[in-house]
């Protein structure tokens, strides 16, 4: 059964983050530089939540906020479920069905270690479905 740490081990766990204070602006140009649709979101150097395209979306723009003035603090979600390491990603499905999120953060003994979005479960399951039909394949073949 394929786990949370296979994502990460393939995807590497390299975390972006940025301050809470940080405008939504700096933010969105972050996230466009570095391609991604999710930034962790520190205050004090700890975990404090995570922006989101969605957040801006729902939080800044639909509600006419000023993306220059607006913190990043003030449109973070918080309070996500967290995921360990050895979480599997039919569990991981599962949690973001129910809580209708498309990021999870990673904790290992407390510590962010990594996050995985949608996208990575998705591919996940697709490279565990492409591996299982290929080992099919062998075996009828022998």
């Amino acid at each position: 059964m394929k786990k949370v740490s296979d994502i990460l081990t393939r995807k590497g766990g390299n975390v972006i983050s940025i301050d809470a204070d940080t405008s939504v602006l700096d933010a969105l140009r972050l996230m466009s530089e570095k391609n991604i649709g999710s930034v962790i979101v520190t205050e004090n150097g700890e975990y404090a939540g995570l922006l989101t395209e969605r957040d801006y979306a729902r939080k800044v723009i639909l509600k006419g906020k000023s993306s220059d003035e607006t913190t990043v603090r003030e449109i973070m979600s918080t309070g996500l479920p967290r995921i360990l390491p050895n979480s599997s990603i039919e569990t991981c499905m599962h949690i973001m069905s129910e809580s209708n999120v498309r990021y999870l953060p990673v904790f290992r003994e407390d510590e962010l270690c990594g996050i995985i979005s949608i996208n990575d479960v998705v591919t996940e399951t697709i490279l565990s479905h492409e591996a299982t039909i290929e080992h099919l394949k062998s075996y009828i073949q022998s």
